[in-house]
C-alpha cells in the first residue's frame, strides 16, 4: 500500500453526515427543552417543599434518564453494592464528558451534590438549579483564599450527611487518558473523616465528546470501587490519598 493511500482519512458519505447533523440538531433541541422543563419543575418543587431532596431525586429518575435516552446512551453500572449509601462519603470520578453527570445521577441510588466550577453559575437554568440544590463551586483563579472557601463549603455538605462528587482531574480527560488527581480535592475527606469512593467511567467521551454537540449512541461504563478510608492530615496525607484513589480508579478501568 502506498504512503498516499495510507494517509487517506475515512470520512462518512455526505448523506450520512447530513442525517447525523439533522439528528444532532433534534437531540440538541430536545436536550435544551427537556433540561429547561425539568429544572423549572425542580425549582418549583424546591420552593414549595423548601427541601432539595425531592428535586435532586428528580434529577435521578426524570432529567438524567431522559437525556441519556435521547442520546441513545446506556449506563452499565457495577459496584453499587460496595458502598453504604446511608452514610456520607466523597465520590471521586473520572471525567470524559458533560454527560458524566447524567450517568452519575442515574447510577448512584441517593441524591448527589457536585463540586462544580464557578463558571457553571452563569449558565441559565443549570446554574440556577445548581445553586438552589446546594451544590458547591470552586473558583479556579488559583488563589489560596478561593480554594479554602470552596473546600469549606464542600466539607459542610459532607458534614450535613450528604454524598459529594468531585472530579479530581480538574478538567475533562481525552482519549481515555486519566489525568493526575489534584490532591487539594481530597482535603474534604481528610477534614471530615469520611471515606473516598473511587469511580471509573469510560465511554462517555464517545457518546458526547468534550466541547462538542455531536452525539452518538453508546454505552457508558461506570465502575464503583470499595471505600478508601482517609488517614492523617496535611499535604503528605492528601498526596497519598490522591495516589491511592487514582490507583483504585485505574484498577477498576482495567477490569473491563
Amino acid at each position: 500500500m502506498s504512503a498516499s493511500t495510507e494517509s487517506l482519512t475515512l470520512v462518512e458519505p455526505w448523506p450520512l453526515r447530513a442525517a447525523w447533523l439533522v439528528a444532532n440538531a433534534v437531540q440538541l433541541t430536545f436536550t435544551l427543552l427537556w433540561t429547561a422543563g425539568c429544572i423549572s419543575l425542580a425549582l418549583l418543587v424546591r420552593a414549595i417543599t423548601r427541601s432539595a431532596r425531592v428535586p435532586l431525586r428528580m434529577a435521578s429518575w426524570l432529567w438524567a434518564p431522559g437525556l441519556l435516552g435521547g442520546a441513545g446512551a446506556r449506563v452499565d453500572v457495577r459496584g453499587v453494592e460496595n458502598v453504604d449509601w446511608s452514610k456520607p462519603c466523597v465520590l471521586v470520578a473520572t471525567h470524559e464528558s458533560i454527560i458524566d453527570i447524567c450517568a452519575l445521577f442515574r447510577a448512584v441510588p441517593v441524591p448527589l451534590r457536585f463540586m462544580l466550577k464557578q463558571e457553571m453559575t452563569r449558565v441559565p437554568f443549570v446554574g440556577w438549579y445548581a445553586k438552589a440544590m446546594g451544590m458547591c463551586f470552586i473558583e479556579r483563579d488559583g488563589s489560596r483564599a478561593s480554594m479554602v472557601k470552596s473546600l469549606r463549603a464542600a466539607a459542610e455538605i459532607v458534614k450535613a450527611g450528604h454524598v459529594l462528587c468531585i472530579f479530581p482531574e480538574g478538567t475533562r480527560n481525552t482519549g481515555g487518558r486519566v489525568g493526575e488527581f489534584k490532591a487539594g480535592a481530597f482535603q474534604v475527606a481528610l477534614s471530615t473523616g469520611v471515606p473516598v469512593i473511587p469511580v471509573a467511567m469510560t465511554g462517555a467521551g464517545a457518546v458526547l465528546p468534550p466541547y462538542s454537540f455531536r452525539v452518538r449512541p453508546g454505552t457508558i461504563r461506570l465502575r464503583i470501587g470499595t471505600p478508601i478510608h482517609a488517614e492523617g492530615t496535611g499535604g503528605e496525607a492528601r498526596e497519598q490519598l490522591a495516589t491511592r484513589a487514582r490507583d483504585a480508579v485505574m484498577a477498576l478501568m482495567a477490569q473491563d
